[in-house]
């Protein structure tokens, strides 16, 4: 069944418009971005919805934390550890999940993120948010971005170790006003 934000570009296209709005408060400094919602993260209503995706496996293994059950406890998550999230690419047509099909891209605007948060680094969730981001949104913001590899389950050629390796600098960036593992 499609959702009122999707519509047939073509045989194979769908363009889609992205279904969740950026999570960030005023002292958000890390911005985390991803390329574009997969069909399992729109039909879970939440970033990263995919149950094999490990980006929340990653985050909780670095801030050392429990598992997070919920949506809500997810969204708490990073504004207490003054991470913000959201995607390079607003709409656009693609197959799918399928990264590699994205075409006809209009970028999200980040500039109210920019403006009401505290951000000092960008982080791009893989290669295709990363050269997004540089064709769209580098000049625009300011902001040079550091490619972390994909949290994807199609980059199995990165086991959590080597990801956790590549990520941790996102808990040595942060200043979490609360550390429930220091509990």
């Amino acid at each position: 069944m499609k959702t009122p934000t999707e519509t047939r570009a073509s045989t194979n296209h769908q363009t889609i418009t992205h279904p969740l709005m950026p999570v960030f408060q005023a002292d958000s400094k890390i911005l985390i971005l991803g390329s574009f919602p997969s069909v399992k993260t729109r039909e879970y209503g939440f970033f990263y919805g995919h149950p094999q995706n490990r980006f929340w496996p990653l985050l909780e293994r670095i801030f050392g934390v429990k598992p997070l059950a919920d949506i809500e406890d997810k969204r708490a998550f990073l504004l207490q550890h003054h991470l913000a999230l959201y995607d390079v690419i607003y709409r656009c047509d693609i197959i799918g999940s399928g990264d590699a099909s994205i075409r006809n891209v209009v970028p999200s605007d980040l500039s109210p993120m920019l403006k009401e948060a505290d951000i000092r680094h960008v982080f791009c969730n893989g290669g295709t948010a990363y050269r997004f981001y540089q064709q769209y949104q580098e000049r625009k913001t300011g902001y040079e971005a550091i490619q972390l590899p994909s949290t994807s389950p199609a980059n199995a050629r990165y086991s959590l170790d080597d990801l956790y390796d590549r990520w941790k600098i996102l808990g040595e960036l942060s200043e979490p006003s609360f550390h429930p593992a220091s509990l």
